[in-house]
């Protein structure tokens, strides 16, 4: 295999200012995340999720961010797969979204925790019924003997609620991410980027304080 050669492309997109942090990163993180869904590009929401294994050897996937507020970050997901159970022994993860036609990356890293039972029973009723019950017949991770194997699963899941509705499987659920740095990216001519490393100085206040941030300009 030979160099992956491509033509560069120059970044022209937009610039980021300190001044643009103002009310503080996770509102700007939130307006970047609504530019993204507004110029409709695919899977907006669709991040990248870093933690380590047992080995302390890094491990990375998408996951679809569905919540993102003056708490930090949210995902759902089955909490015995593989980053369920790492999350359980390393509480801390890094988030990294990316939208390469606004030229932007967005990094956030920080400590994890479960959400509520409350807050994960709402979201899983809100969720396609199919995509419940695939909650229940999967199990996330694990290796399954075939194609046709998962599909038996389904349609037991299918059989065991039928008629009724699909309650939250306890082994699954949310995850918040607290973000401790925030660094907000934005593409420039000549690899000149702009890049702006936010970290968190105010103890336990909430994140949305734009005062509790510290706001450092990176060179590229």
């Amino acid at each position: 295999m030979g160099p992956l050669d491509h033509p560069r492309e120059e970044y022209r997109a937009g610039t980021l200012e300190v001044g643009d942090l103002a009310d503080g990163p996770l509102q700007a993180v939130r307006r970047w995340l609504d530019d993204a869904v507004e110029a409709g590009l695919p899977e907006p929401t669709a991040v990248t999720l870093a933690t380590v294994d047992a080995d302390g050897r890094p491990d990375a996937r998408i996951v679809l961010l569905r919540g993102l507020d003056d708490r930090g970050a949210v995902w759902y997901t089955n909490r015995r797969s593989a980053k369920g159970r790492q999350l359980a022994r390393v509480a801390s993860a890094a988030l990294v979204a990316f939208w390469p036609q606004l030229e932007r990356q967005v990094r956030l890293q920080g400590p994890v925790a479960p959400l509520s039972d409350a807050e994960s029973d709402a979201y899983f009723a809100a969720r396609p019924r199919g995509s419940q019950l695939g909650a229940w017949a999967s199990e996330q991770s694990e290796p399954v003997a075939d194609r046709a194997a998962l599909e038996r699963q389904v349609v037991e899941v299918e059989g065991r609620f039928a008629g009724g509705d699909v309650p939250r499987p306890p082994h699954w659920g949310g995850y918040l991410l607290t973000p401790e740095v925030i660094e907000l990216w934005q593409g420039r001519p000549s690899r000149l980027h702009d890049r702006l490393r936010c970290t968190w100085v105010a103890g336990e206040r909430p994140r949305r304080d734009p005062s509790g941030w510290r706001v450092e300009r990176l060179q590229p």
